[in-house]
């Protein structure tokens, strides 16, 4: 008779720790559901949401994207870890000046956090674009950047041409900025 009694309460004692585990992964799963809802969707047509951060190599000198109202705007994010952001930032050198005088702004968000690592990289590939400094990853997060290279272009008025995912060639690069390059 105790034995019997002792079985049943076992069995009680599993099923309420399996209902428990099951309980604790539905509030997990809403949990994390809910912090997904609340991202924002970056998207084509919508206004480009404004950021600062700092400049590297410079003293504390900051950026804004509100600070180039009326300019086209490349951003551009990278890390040196990434091979495709490799091979799109020697196009962005070579037609940075050209763009910079018709109005064009690039603006590249870097994700590295050691500054030796991106110090060499910009020697390297001769980069005299502003480089700015995300290493909480708070811009990536807020344009949802999950992928590298990714690359948005932004009109005059402050609005998202496009999203580029992955690398960009030479003649799509210039493509992306004759759409964004603001009309004389």
């Amino acid at each position: 008779m105790k034995e019997k009694t002792f079985k049943k309460k076992r069995k009680r004692l599993i099923f309420r720790a399996v209902l428990l585990v099951v309980m604790a992964g539905l509030v997990v799963f809403a949990i994390f559901s809910s912090r997904n809802d609340d991202k924002q969707v970056i998207a084509k047509g919508e206004k480009a949401p404004n950021f600062q951060l700092e400049k590297f190599g410079s003293d504390g000198e900051t950026l804004a994207l509100e600070d180039l109202k009326g300019k086209g705007v490349m951003i551009n994010f990278w890390a040196t870890y990434c091979p495709p952001c490799k091979e799109e930032m020697p196009y962005f050198e070579q037609v940075y000046s050209k763009y910079k005088d018709k109005g064009v702004e690039f603006v590249t968000v870097n994700l590295d956090s050691t500054d030796l690592v991106v110090q060499k990289f910009i020697n390297k590939y001769q980069l005299s674009f502003p480089v700015l400094r995300d290493k909480s990853g708070e811009v990536m997060d807020l344009y949802n950047v999950d992928n590298l290279p990714a690359t948005l272009f932004v009109n005059k008025d402050g609005e998202i041409v496009d999203k580029v995912i992955g690398e960009l060639t030479l003649d799509k690069l210039e493509g992306y900025l004759k759409e964004i390059t603001p009309e004389d």
